[in-house]
């Protein structure tokens, strides 16, 4: 009789351990997009520090470009991107997509001009190289430029370049005379002569990545989702505090030379979020941008947009608010 009631015992432990295995096991993928980079690491070091993992999350990091997020996240293949303009631009046109926190409160990118170039009012006149026409490099370009006293419109030429290794092969091919670029090449730059005229970040706030997901996880999923955020609020804290570490990170997620992982972090730990919040002026920047991209005049609702109702409490979990 012992014997039995001790089996029944085991048994209904096993009962009771299996759905925590499995909640263990939850399964979840993220888009990132150009790569495994130090603008995305919080989505790394979630990983590779076991946070996700706390949260019973097993995640899953893809690279993938903006058009392809935005169509996975709306028909449910992915669960989340990071691609906060993106995202944006995605709730801006009527899809099911929401931001739901901010990683970054802005941009870690640069202008990277010429040697003989060593102010930003000596580009009057000049070719200023861009990723492309109305993305985030170009927007920084125009505002840096207006801030120093310079028509963007009409003083300077533009110059849709792609990638920052394209970009900053034309500045030293001489097809450009300044380019906006991002780390580690503002480090690659001066190691060549070239000057940093400019950091975006001490012009304007403009988050760079985010937490963007679908409606129905918001609303069927809601716990996922806070787990997700909790997570990389995590990571995002934990590579603000420990250079050290998030750098050995950078350099195994993303194959990167220490070098260029450390001057990465440096050009860019001064915008990594420590709470999920996203500042309102950058927030605000980057939906007028998606309307004129979009051509949409009305006033749009925050709520269309984001919803940082999640966020709030997990800031309040975690005590950051």
């Amino acid at each position: 009789m012992l014997k039995s009631a001790k089996r029944l015992a085991a048994i209904l432990i096993c009962f009771l351990v299996i759905p925590s295995a499995g909640h263990a096991a939850e399964k979840i993928r993220i888009s990132v997009s150009g790569g495994y980079n130090m603008i995305f690491l919080s989505s790394g070091v979630a990983l590779h520090k076991g946070f996700f993992k706390d949260e019973g999350l097993n995640a899953d990091i893809v690279v993938m470009g903006a058009a392809p997020s935005i169509a996975a996240l709306s028909n449910g293949d992915i669960d989340g991107t990071m691609l906060t303009g993106t995202v944006i631009r995605a709730a801006i046109r009527g899809l099911p997509v929401r931001l739901v926190a901010g990683l970054m409160t802005s941009s870690p990118h640069v202008l990277l001009a010429r040697p003989e170039i060593k102010t930003i009012k000596e580009l009057s006149g000049k070719k200023v190289g861009l990723a492309g026409f109305g993305d985030a490099t170009h927007v920084l370009a125009r505002i840096i430029l207006a801030r120093n006293g310079i028509d963007p419109e009409k003083e300077v030429q533009f110059v849709p370049l792609g990638t920052d290794s394209a970009r900053f092969a034309a500045l030293q091919q001489k097809l450009a005379d300044a380019v906006v670029t991002s780390p580690p090449l503002d480090f690659e730059g001066k190691k060549l002569g070239y000057n940093i005229l400019a950091r975006a970040y001490e012009y304007v706030n403009y988050p760079l990545s985010g937490v963007g997901v679908n409606i129905k996880s918001i609303e069927q999923n809601r716990d996922q989702v806070k787990r997700m955020i909790r997570a990389v609020i995590k990571a995002s804290r934990f590579i603000r505090e420990n250079r050290e570490e998030a750098v050995k990170i950078l350099t195994t997620w993303a194959k990167s030379k220490p070098e260029h992982a450390y001057a990465s972090y440096d050009a860019t730990v001064k915008v990594i979020s420590n709470d999920g919040g996203i500042p309102s002026d950058g927030l605000n920047l980057l939906i007028d941008q998606a309307k004129k991209d979009v051509k949409i005049t009305r006033e749009i609702p925050l709520s269309e947009i984001a919803d940082f109702s999640i966020l709030r409490e997990v800031q309040k979990e975690l005590g950051l608010r």
